[in-house]
Order: C-alpha cells, then sequence, then structure tokens
C-alpha cells in the first residue's frame, strides 16, 4: 500500500470482466428469488395457516414483527441525527493541541514505512507532534523498515521494540506511557493518512472540552484486485460515513476505530491501568482495545466524537479466511463490551445526553439476543421450506440493502454501490454463524489475523 495511492479520496477502481459477472450473477439471482416466491404462494398460506392456528406460529410472528418495528424506528432515530450531523471544522495551527502519536506494528513488513512517511506528510505543525512507533516482536522484517523509517524521518520518529510479541494493546500501553501529548492519537501501521487528517481529528478537543475520545472516517485502500475489498466497501462506507456520523451528532460514537482514533491523555491516564489488565470470564482481554478504551472514556462522561473530514484509508482482508477471523474478533469484543457498557450506561454516568447511548446500547443487545432464535428460525425454515426460505430471503436482503445502495451512489459511485447486494448475500450465506459463534466464545483471546495459518485453525 504506497502513499502515491492515497492521492484521490475514493480510489478510481475500474470494474473488470470479472467483477461484472459477479453483479451481473448477483442480479440474475434476486431476479430468480422473486420468480420462485412468486411461485411459492401455496406454501406462503401453509405459514400463514399455521401461523394463525398455533402458539410456535403466533410467537414467531410477533417476535419478528416487533424486533422489524424496532429495528425500522431505530433507522428513522439515525437517519434523523444523521441529517443533523456536521464535523467541526479544523482549528487554526495556535490553537492545536500538542500530540502523541503511536503506531503500534505486528508482522507488517513495508506498509509500516508507508504509515510512517504519510503522518511525516501531515500539515500538522511538527513541533506539536510526538511520534512513537512500536515493534511488538514481528517475525518478519518489520523492525529493518522501521529502521529505515527512522533514518529517513530522523528525530521526528521514535521507535521502539517489544522483547516479544504481547498484544497490541501492550504495544500501546507502553506508548501512552511515554507521551507527552495533550491528546493521544493511535495509527494502525497498514493505514495512510492525509494531509489535513490530523488537524481535522483532534479540533474537537479544543471547541468540545467534554470531548474524551473522536474516530476517525476509515475508507478501504485495497480495492483494485480482490472482490472481498470490493464487496464490503460499501458497508464500511455506511457504517463510518452513516451510523458513526449519525452517533458522533449524538456525542456517543460506540467503537474508536483502531485505524485512526484520537483520546484525551488525561482520560486515557485515568482508565490506563483498568484498561491493560482488563479481563473477562476470569480471562486477561487481549483484543478489542479500541471498543473497551471507548466504553472506559464514555464512562467518565466524557462525549465521543466522529469527525467525517478526518480521513484514512487502510487495507482489509482479501480472503474468507482472514475476514471471518477478523468478524469473529470484532463480535467477540462487542458482545463483551455491550456487557460492560450496560454495566454504566444506565447510571448517572453523564450530566446530560443519557438516552441516546442507552437506545444505542439496546440495539446492540437486540441484535445479539436475536441471534439464536435467528438462527434456529433459519435452519428450520431452511428444512421445511427451503425453496420458500432461500427465496424470501435474498429478496428481503435486496430490499434492505437499498439504503445503503443509495447512500453510496449519491455519495461515491452509482455503478459500485451494486456492490452492496452481493456482499449481503455472501453474509447470509458464509458469514451468518459469526455472532452466535462469538458469543459462544466471546471469552477466548487471540488476535486471530497476524498469526501462521496453523495456529490460527488451532485458535478459532
Amino acid at each position: 500500500m504506497k502513499n502515491e495511492g492515497l492521492k484521490p479520496l475514493q480510489p478510481k477502481t475500474f470494474l473488470s470482466l470479472r467483477d461484472y459477472g459477479v453483479l451481473i450473477n448477483t442480479l440474475i439471482l434476486i431476479i430468480g428469488a422473486g420468480f420462485i416466491f412468486y411461485y411459492s404462494q401455496d406454501q406462503f398460506r401453509e405459514i400463514k395457516e399455521m401461523r394463525l392456528n398455533s402458539i410456535f406460529g403466533s410467537i414467531l410472528f410477533y417476535f419478528t414483527m416487533t424486533v422489524l418495528a424496532f429495528k425500522g424506528l431505530f433507522f428513522v432515530f439515525l437517519l434523523y441525527h444523521f441529517f443533523k450531523y456536521k464535523p467541526i471544522e479544523s482549528v487554526s495551527d495556535e490553537e492545536l493541541p500538542t500530540l502523541t502519536i503511536i503506531v503500534p506494528a505486528y508482522n507488517e513488513g513495508s506498509f509500516v514505512f508507508d504509515t510512517l512517511k504519510s503522518i511525516s506528510e501531515s500539515d500538522y505543525p511538527k513541533n506539536k507532534i510526538q511520534l512513537i512507533a512500536i515493534d511488538d516482536g514481528s517475525k518478519d522484517d518489520t523492525w529493518s523498515w522501521m529502521k529505515k523509517s527512522k533514518a529517513e524521518l530522523g528525530d521526528f520518529l521514535s521507535i521502539y521494540q517489544q522483547p516479544e510479541n504481547k498484544g497490541k494493546r501492550h504495544a500501546l500501553y507502553r506508548g501512552v506511557n511515554m507521551a507527552t501529548g495533550d491528546v493521544i492519537v493511535t495509527i494502525d501501521s497498514d493505514s495512510l493518512i492525509y494531509g489535513n487528517t490530523l488537524r481535522n481529528l483532534v479540533s474537537p478537543f479544543v471547541v468540545d472540552e467534554y470531548c474524551g475520545a473522536v474516530a476517525g472516517n476509515v475508507k478501504i485502500q485495497n480495492l483494485k484486485e480482490a472482490i472481498i475489498p470490493k464487496m464490503l466497501n460499501v458497508s464500511f462506507a455506511f457504517s463510518f460515513g452513516f451510523i458513526r456520523a449519525a452517533q458522533g451528532q449524538m456525542k456517543t460514537v460506540l467503537c474508536t476505530p483502531g485505524a485512526l482514533s484520537a483520546y484525551r491523555r488525561k482520560a486515557v491516564t485515568n482508565c490506563l491501568e483498568d484498561w491493560i489488565n482488563q479481563s473477562f470470564l476470569g480471562v486477561k482481554t487481549d483484543i478489542g482495545e479500541d471498543r473497551a478504551m471507548t466504553n472506559m472514556i464514555m464512562k467518565q462522561g466524557y462525549n465521543t466524537l466522529f469527525q467525517s473530514n478526518a480521513h484514512v484509508c487502510t487495507n482489509i482482508p482479501e480472503t474468507y479466511g482472514i475476514l471471518r477471523r477478523m468478524f469473529t474478533r470484532w463480535e467477540r469484543s462487542n458482545v463483551r463490551e455491550n456487557i460492560m457498557m450496560t454495566k454504566f450506561a444506565f447510571s448517572d454516568f453523564r450530566e446530560d445526553n443519557k438516552l441516546k447511548p442507552r437506545i444505542l446500547l439496546i440495539n446492540q443487545w437486540v441484535s445479539i439476543i436475536t441471534a439464536y432464535p435467528s438462527l434456529i428460525i433459519m435452519l428450520v425454515s431452511l428444512v421445511l421450506y427451503p425453496l420458500l426460505f432461500l427465496s424470501s430471503t435474498i429478496i428481503s436482503i435486496a430490499i434492505f440493502s437499498i439504503i445503503p445502495a443509495v447512500y453510496y451512489g449519491v455519495k461515491y459511485s452509482k455503478r459500485h454501490s451494486l456492490w452492496i447486494f452481493t456482499y449481503n448475500i455472501f453474509y447470509l450465506f458464509t458469514l451468518f454463524w459469526i455472532t452466535p459463534y462469538a458469543i459462544l466464545t466471546a471469552s477466548r483471546r487471540g488476535w486471530l489475523t497476524r498469526e501462521p495459518e496453523d495456529v490460527l485453525t488451532a485458535k478459532v
């Protein structure tokens, strides 16, 4: 991932013949599902009669309607706040706070050089930046690339090497303990920032004295070749551009991403020891450090914001194996941190604006609580009415995909917005099991995406 590839904000990727083939097959699948659903009306009437004549059918119907009604109202709730959202503009150079930027790296190779170079090319005042890069016991040539960065950037960069791989949380902990800046910025070692990213990211700390954390706007960089990044691109854009924008308007971003986030140093030091020693069900935690830090800062009463004008480009998995491991890690963290947030969200943790965080948390719990009922319903329906289930599910996915597709089409590219239909169908058939599995294995450790394949298989 070279810095030159960053130049358009939304990289201009052209659809190949393979891409067109995938999108056309997705369209054919949706149209075919529509025909099958139309010609399966007898089965549909049978299910309708079962709903009316059995307790199970009635429970299933009202359960489904209740969840759909809640999700519909929740979307309207997000939509209202999205339209009210505006990013905070950069303050002047004189007003900008001093920064400590921490870049932890493990087995990143040359990517870490590109990351550090992009930081050095920022238009943020250099005399206000402390840049720290920490090699977390990499097994490849990451340390060599860090030394090359040091040789090129000189005193602007300080590099350190962990004696062994301890995990990203420990690398960040070491960096925080060396921090001198008023604001701590964390950037993943496979991510690239723009010239104005840092100043836009940290300006909220000057404008809002209650701002404790700020999330950056994450874009996908590796869009040119693999299908998976192209499919995920629309989902990422919707997640950050729409959902986090709405959360930012509520001053309650639930997770500040590892790719790019900023924290008030005072807020971090207040919870640093609890954060590094965090455990779940008696097992010390080594994942979800970003969501955990966000929770602990919110618990102190601080606001957590989102800056849509603070862009970062990052690489995401290009293969199914690494993708499912990344999602498993995220979902395990989500389960843990929803429990942690529940412990303070319904207390008097803020002077005001307590209702909106609670609504966001309830939505999180609805998704978790319905995971197993939804899985059971899916499996039963697949056995009893396979064609009707598959066709109706694909049609439902197509309908719900229209919202992110329209968002992406209006904001970026109509043609590339079609990938969301492919991605959501792909998720249904290959990744539906992630949340139920993550609930069962929430206490397990392991980063899962930076280790040899044989170790990964054993852990997952």
